[in-house]
């Protein structure tokens, strides 16, 4: 089973963005960024995605819609995030 794509939106100047994609660098997975506040229209794509959550990070595990920092942080503690990002 491959990994699955691990999408993040993001903007600039945007510490929790860092932390998210130092953490998943840490876990060795690789990551596909979208620039809401530098690609037009996926500020909108992200909204749409994510029932109307404005802040970012916003985190997308295949189809999975992990959330934020937090989120992503609470299930690397869960020991949920490996097999997660394994495609488990």
């Amino acid at each position: 089973m491959s990994a699955p794509e691990v999408l993040i939106y993001t903007s600039a100047l945007c510490p929790y963005c860092e932390r998210a994609k130092r953490l998943l660098a840490r876990k060795g997975a690789a990551w596909r960024e979208v620039r809401v506040d530098r690609e037009p229209g996926q500020l909108e794509a992200m909204l749409a995605r994510t029932a109307g959550r404005r802040s970012v990070p916003q985190i997308f595990i295949g189809a999975r819609h992990v959330g934020g920092f937090d989120d992503l942080a609470a299930l690397n503690t869960e020991g949920a995030l490996d097999a997660l990002l394994a495609g488990g």
